[in-house]
């Protein structure tokens, strides 16, 4: 079933007319139009796509399958006329993306609205075959990057100037950009899960985390490493050896049919076992595709029953306040075995 087949099953489902498309990301998967500037209408019998005048001919070449209207009022004014012409009485929309201004802008006519929530991001979450192997081209641009770090990395760097060679060697590989403020945490910083680089000077015996993720024909990779430059804390390689046990645990044995909570728990109780269940306070993962957070999530509260051809990371850590952090992170596709790995460089650690 096609994308649009499965977005004309959801309007039959739901007894709508249409279905309005607001998201950039569920609008260029849906259309292929990749323009900041667009909204979709979609009816059982029309696919319209409502730009301006500087992305005609771009989605003229990129969304075959849509009528292109190029709108001569405001976006949502030309969303409404367009509603109007198809005689559309019940019309869908993306409730959690909509704000409250545009709904009320969309709201001022005849339609009745309806929220249609996170439909079309479940559907974004199964990947087909030509998604899965651009996120393997963006994985294998992390995987050379981080080789690339390996042999330039050294005490006296900061981690701004570590963060630029990284960005700068996925730009050569043929990333458009990374795919989120790159992590660099270095020493005491490395307690900061979300450290992003800072004019930190890195000395020697201290453990680097370097979380980052590359922007492939617009899908992600996700990927962390952490390594050393000298010999650092044994309480830290301590720490290390337990979030790569449970870090493989979980890639070993995350599997089609196991909830998001089930798949948490592999790597969260083997580090609770060693006593850092408080250390570890974030999820063990979340989907990657257009965006670098999709669903499902691997997570406490996560029901999500994983399928064939979702896409996750997963990612465990410890995180010693004062004295520094570990996380190690993978990109994996789930197969109807079990899954496969994206991100294949070395886990190990490595001593610099």
């Amino acid at each position: 079933m096609s994308r649009i087949e499965k977005v004309n099953q959801i309007i039959s489902e739901k007894n709508l007319d249409a279905l309005v498309v607001l998201s950039d990301y569920n609008r260029r998967y849906l259309s292929g139009f990749t323009g900041t500037s667009g909204a979709l209408v979609i009816t059982p019998e029309r696919r319209i796509l409502i730009t301006d005048f500087r992305y005609i001919d771009q989605a003229t070449n990129q969304a075959s399958e849509f009528e292109i209207v190029n709108r001569s009022a405001g976006l949502i004014d030309e969303v409404k006329d367009v509603l109007e012409q198809n005689q559309v009485k019940y019309a869908g929309f993306e409730g959690h993306i909509v704000s409250y201004d545009t709904f009320q802008q969309l709201n001022d006519s005849d339609v009745e609205y309806q929220s249609v929530g996170n439909v079309i991001e479940d559907i974004r979450a199964i990947k087909d075959q030509s998604e899965i192997d651009t996120i393997q081209k963006a994985a294998d641009i992390v995987d050379k990057t981080y080789e690339h770090i390996l042999s330039i990395a050294k005490a006296g760097m900061t981690e701004q100037e570590l963060k630029a060679e990284l960005e700068s060697k996925m730009l050569k590989l043929g990333a458009s950009g990374p795919s989120f403020d790159t992590i660099v945490a270095s020493g005491y910083r490395g307690a900061l899960p979300h450290g992003v680089a800072s004019d930190k000077v890195i000395e020697e015996g201290e453990l680097i985390t370097l979380d980052f993720g590359a922007y492939y024909n617009g899908y992600v990779s996700d990927i962390t490493r952490t390594f050393a430059i000298g010999q650092p804390d044994p309480k830290l390689v301590e720490a290390y050896n337990i979030v790569l046990e449970a870090q493989k645990a979980a890639v070993a044995q995350i599997k089609a049919g196991m909830t998001g909570k089930e798949a948490d728990a592999i790597a969260r109780d083997i580090i609770a076992s060693y006593g850092y269940g408080d250390n570890f306070g974030h999820s063990t993962g979340h989907g990657i595709g257009l965006e670098i957070h999709e669903q499902p999530m691997l997570a406490k509260q996560s029901d999500y029953v994983l399928v064939t051809n979702n896409c996750v990371t997963v990612e465990p850590g410890i995180y010693i306040e004062g004295l520094g952090g570990i996380r190690i992170e993978d990109d994996i596709l789930i197969t109807e075995n079990g899954n496969e790995v994206f991100t294949k460089c070395t886990k190990d650690l490595i001593i610099l």
